[in-house]
């Protein structure tokens, strides 16, 4: 397991409050409140855990396989509809979405390979990630993958507490199944959008990992 780069700067930030934190407590801390001292110590220190298991990169073998489309982020399917797309397909199309919790690995992975036809960065609202609306009102960062079986859109969400969207993916650009496309710090939500009738492997509800679960195939 590694530790993701857009995690280097929060877990350092982190790191230093918990280091002068408790040197103030314990430094200015009357000994007869000792153990409030080591109270915050201990929540403080769990705080700095969780912050850095956040932006963990865990070792997977990863499912690569051009007749599949693979789950580009870990989480739950909370979706699995027919909806009408106005961003870009501007036709019905199949929807599958996977709601992600701040206990997540964040990383978010290509589900095929194929050229990236589009990239399009929406500022939007901050409404929690398993809200309908949040796939078009919230903030938001959109791809679009072109394989050779179909176009497949990828849709990034910020939610009520996740509020920085990463993608590393640029128009004109050939990705492989399973590399990075992106990273969303604390929590959200990620869309895609197939064409309506592809077969989908995954059922509501479904815990799924990115980079390994099946979600659909041609």
């Amino acid at each position: 397991m590694t530790v993701h780069k857009e995690g280097y700067q929060t877990i350092a930030l982190c790191g230093l409050f918990f280091v002068v934190l408790n040197i103030v407590l314990f430094y200015f801390m009357p000994y007869s409140m000792i153990w409030l001292s080591w109270t915050f110590f201990i929540v403080s220190f769990l705080f700095f855990l969780f912050i850095i298991s956040f932006f963990r990169v865990p070792s997977r073998v990863l499912t690569i396989d051009e007749n599949k489309i693979v789950a580009p982020a870990d989480g739950k399917v909370v979706v699995i509809e027919e909806t009408t797309d106005q961003e870009y397909f501007k036709d019905k199309r199949l929807q599958l979405s996977i709601f992600m919790s701040p206990a997540n690995v964040h990383q978010n992975l290509n589900p095929v390979s194929g050229d990236v036809v589009y990239s399009q960065y929406h500022k939007g609202k901050y409404l929690v990630a398993w809200d309908p609306k949040s796939s078009t009102e919230n903030e938001r960062h959109s791809v679009v993958i072109r394989h050779p079986q179909s176009d497949i859109l990828v849709k990034q969400i910020a939610g009520a507490v996740a509020r920085r969207i990463v993608n590393y993916l640029k128009t004109g650009q050939k990705v492989q199944q399973g590399g990075e496309l992106g990273f969303i710090k604390f929590g959200s939500r990620v869309d895609v959008l197939l064409p309506v009738g592809t077969k989908v492997h995954v059922e509501l509800n479904q815990v799924v990992k990115g980079g390994i679960t099946v979600l659909a195939s041609w």
